[in-house]
């Protein structure tokens, strides 16, 4: 039996700014502007928003600082922070508030400034003592340990980790709106500098700068404005650690609870998913996520992504925005993840739509592989 909350609420907006660099602007200014746009294209105005939603890596208090810089006196607001993850988290939260009707239009939104502020930017994320002692460069270096683990257990080899950029770089040239086009080869990515063994630079996201934003209304509203509703069927999360030395196994992620969680609410499998969104900040990662969520065995992710798999073309259609590594990523990524899925939901991914587009998962990750939701999003077809 599905869970109540299936397909209640809909996402009804959705909007960007300033994606890849935008020197002199805040980042209170870019997840504005994509507020705005995500409004605007939802057909509502400013004055309907009375739920707000918002994360970010430099804001103590997002919800107030987002409520005063745009005029809003939410009847609902909601900061929770657990990293990337954050979005599809206030996905289930909008939803919960919405179908209580403790709101009636809320906003989803995030926005950083972290490349054009050349790294000089103020992180509220808490030291490591017990990791600080070794120096190590995280969040690269906690990744690095998951991915050299992955390989020794299973196998996996840096070919294969490769062509996880390599399947990403083949979307984004696909996406006028991608940061980083053009070829990328597995050599090229084999030969990129070290950074943490056995990561190179080219298996590291970007660094961009970035705002985007959603909104989400009840399903009977939905219907009314002017995009086909993306409606959300299912969503869940799970957190294990907060330091990676505290990860009870580098090769098995926290998405092996949220995934099934979600998956049984929204009444799915991953056999019904046309469109895995997963949240790629190192290659390992989508490895990672691919099995921890069910798309292949735990120990085969590597083998899964090969060649091509997840690539125009490939078996499965993953991260088809040229995902972090090569659309955009501006400190936190998740809720990309959810824009991208509902452009390819409404079939306006020109050059990139994918020809199945009933069904997207979204699934965010937070801190070194510490936070984990999965939300499940479909289009009429899938009610």
């Amino acid at each position: 039996m599905t869970h109540p909350l299936r397909g209640r609420t809909a996402v009804v907006g959705i909007g960007a700014a300033g994606c890849g660099e935008a020197p002199g602007r805040t980042a209170m200014e870019l997840l504005a502007e994509a507020s705005l746009a995500a409004i605007a294209d939802a057909g509502l105005r400013l004055s309907d928003i009375d739920g707000v939603f918002a994360a970010t890596s430099t804001h103590a208090f997002p919800t107030l600082s987002v409520a005063e810089y745009l005029g809003l006196r939410p009847r609902f607001f909601d900061g929770t922070n657990v990293g990337g993850a954050s979005f599809e988290a206030h996905l289930l939260h909008a939803a919960l508030a919405l179908d209580a009707g403790l709101c009636d239009a809320a906003l989803i939104c995030y926005g950083s400034n972290q490349r054009s502020a050349g790294g000089r930017l103020v992180s509220l994320s808490e030291p490591q003592p017990h990791e600080a002692p070794y120096r190590p460069r995280h969040p690269i270096t906690a990744y690095a340990l998951a991915a050299s683990r992955h390989m020794h257990v299973f196998g996996t080899t840096r070919e294969q980790l490769a062509d996880v950029a390599v399947a990403a770089r083949a979307w984004a040239n696909l996406n006028p709106d991608a940061f980083a086009r053009g070829p990328l080869t597995r050599a090229d990515v084999l030969a990129a500098r070290m950074i943490s063994d056995p990561l190179t630079t080219a298996d590291c996201c970007l660094v961009t700068d970035g705002g985007a934003a959603c909104v989400m209304v009840r399903a009977d509203r939905a219907r009314t404005l002017k995009h086909a509703p993306v409606y959300l069927l299912g969503a869940a999360g799970a957190q294990w650690h907060r330091a990676i030395s505290s990860m009870p196994d580098l090769t098995v992620t926290a998405a092996s609870e949220s995934g099934p969680r979600a998956f049984a609410m929204a009444g799915l499998t991953p056999a019904d998913v046309d469109l895995a969104m997963v949240y790629d900040a190192f290659t390992i990662n989508t490895i990672l996520f691919l099995e921890d969520l069910g798309f292949c065995p735990k120990g085969e992710g590597g083998r899964f992504v090969a060649d091509g798999a997840i690539g125009p073309g490939g078996k499965l259609k993953v991260n088809t925005n040229g995902g972090g590594l090569s659309c955009v990523h501006p400190g936190m990524y998740g809720l990309y993840l959810i824009l991208e899925a509902v452009t390819q939901l409404r079939g306006h991914a020109g050059a990139r739509q994918i020809a199945r587009h009933d069904i997207a998962l979204a699934h965010g990750n937070g801190g070194t592989l510490s936070s984990q939701v999965t939300a499940l999003l479909g289009t009429a077809a899938a009610l």
